[in-house]
């Protein structure tokens, strides 16, 4: 009983210590009512502070667009707003920028010019698998935005984290 007691009043006072650390460094905590529904879409995420800048407007306005839908569900052949897939994330970007692209990745990896693996650039597209089976889109300093299979959201992963690279293109 005497342990219990002492776990108790020890949690009580880290919880209270935490509470003073957090509302003394000026942080307003809010509850939230837990909820889950069948079907339900979590809303994206806000969209993290460009890690790049794009050589050009319309690779800007692509890497903007594809960051805007981070935590969007995958779907497979999903071209937006509900879901996207690899390459309908990174078609949409560009339709978005008013550049128009394949629309499979495959195809998407034949559009525009090679670029070799040290010289990408925030809007460039990265191929993997051979046959090129998936794409993301560079966003900077080694990372990319892709939407990579079913219950994985749409998010920013270090471009060493995917296996099987193959190549990568320039489309604007």
């Amino acid at each position: 009983m005497t342990t219990t007691r002492t776990f108790t009043l020890t949690r009580r006072s880290f919880r209270g210590a935490a509470l003073a650390l957090v509302t003394g460094a000026g942080i307003a905590l809010t509850p939230l009512t837990a909820s889950a529904s069948v079907g339900a879409v979590a809303p994206a995420a806000p969209a993290p502070v460009a890690l790049a800048a794009a050589p050009n407007t319309a690779a800007q306005v692509a890497v903007d667009t594809a960051l805007a839908q981070l935590g969007a569900p995958y779907a497979w052949g999903g071209t937006g707003p509900g879901g996207y897939d690899c390459s309908g994330l990174t078609y949409s970007a560009y339709q978005a920028a008013g550049v128009s692209i394949p629309r499979t990745s495959r195809a998407q990896s034949t559009a525009g010019v090679p670029v070799d693996r040290a010289d990408l650039q925030p809007g460039d597209l990265i191929f993997f698998y051979d046959p090129v089976g998936h794409v993301g889109m560079y966003v900077g300093n080694g990372q990319m935005v892709h939407s990579s299979t079913y219950g994985n959201p749409v998010s920013v992963v270090p471009v060493d984290s995917m296996w099987g690279y193959n190549t990568a293109r320039r489309v604007v």
